[in-house]
């Protein structure tokens, strides 16, 4: 496996992301993560998706750790400041989970709340559903759990995620921060491009992105598949407070939500929303989703926070 590492110069100048950096080993491979606010608070961990990094969570980590939660963002392996080994066929659905689950066991993080979008929801929401114990509740912003065509489940609609497969894996040009903002319904500025661009100096480092599309699983072939389908089952027996806040305007998830709450009990009673937001609600509307999850958890916005 050859490992790239993005250069540091290149997060040197970064709009709107002043987070010092910390790193885990997860053996060969080395995993960034945001690690704001008091490291005795309740941890708050919060999980990108495709083709994001922890930069889509700038707005949502310091009102977190204002409010005196640990603010975790991590970058999955092959985005970001994490390592990036070099071949779409490095990666795996179970490759992920594990990677993520290491480093979870690692800082040994109990009592998390988990907020995640995309496929930060395909990641953490079966993380939550296999190692519950260390889970408090779950909020998922414009994300879902894939198990293909068993009744009751989401499935995106099958041509798009062709075609988008089709482009990760083909095009010579995949521009992840272009990609980014066509997901969103406010307009970003360059330096925010940028900054989603920042972690591919070329090519060779957008194998993690590339990869992701095929990885999901649409069909019994997919090694992924009964995995997802088992967590999806305790998911329907998750009764710990599970809360949707979902971009409206997203054209593929935004109406997920109402099949989470119809299959998790968890979801029972609690203030579901869908607000003004793209796909990547965190990026569109991510202070006012922070808003929301801490009065959710009975906690004031701060008010040194814009």
């Amino acid at each position: 496996m050859e490992i790239l590492r993005t250069p540091d110069e290149r997060f040197g100048s970064l709009a709107e992301y002043p987070f010092e950096p910390h790193y885990a080993q997860l053996g060969e491979l080395r995993m960034h993560y945001v690690d704001a606010g008091p490291r005795d608070g309740s941890p708050v961990l919060m999980l990108h998706g495709e083709p994001s990094w922890s930069y889509l969570y700038r707005k949502m980590i310091p009102p977190f750790a204002a409010a005196g939660y640990r603010a975790l963002a991590p970058d999955l392996i092959g985005f970001g400041k994490s390592d990036k080994p070099s071949a779409t066929s490095d990666y795996s659905y179970q490759a992920h989970v594990d990677w993520l689950v290491a480093w979870i066991e690692q800082l040994d993080l109990r009592n998390v709340t988990l907020i995640c979008q995309d496929w930060g929801s395909m990641l953490g929401l079966r993380i939550a559903a296999e190692h519950g114990e260390r889970f408090a509740r779950i909020v998922v912003a414009n994300g879902y759990l894939p198990i293909a065509r068993r009744p009751g489940a989401l499935y995106p609609t099958p041509m798009i995620v062709k075609i988008w497969r089709a482009f990760a894996i083909y095009s010579p040009w995949f521009p992840i921060g272009r990609i980014v903002a066509a997901g969103c319904v406010t307009k970003l500025a360059p330096t925010q491009i940028a900054a989603y661009d920042a972690p591919y100096p070329d090519g060779r480092y957008k194998a993690g992105a590339r990869a992701f599309p095929r990885l999901i699983p649409m069909d019994e072939s997919n090694p992924a598949l009964l995995p997802n389908r088992e967590a999806w089952d305790q998911l329907g027996l998750w009764q710990k407070p599970f809360l949707t806040v979902f971009g409206k305007n997203d054209p593929v998830l935004g109406s997920a939500d109402e099949v989470l709450q119809h299959h998790v009990p968890g979801t029972s009673g609690q203030p579901h929303q869908r607000i003004w937001g793209g796909h990547f609600i965190q990026e569109d509307r991510g202070d006012e989703l922070a808003r929301i999850v801490l009065a959710w958890l009975g906690t004031s916005f701060p008010k040194d926070i814009r």
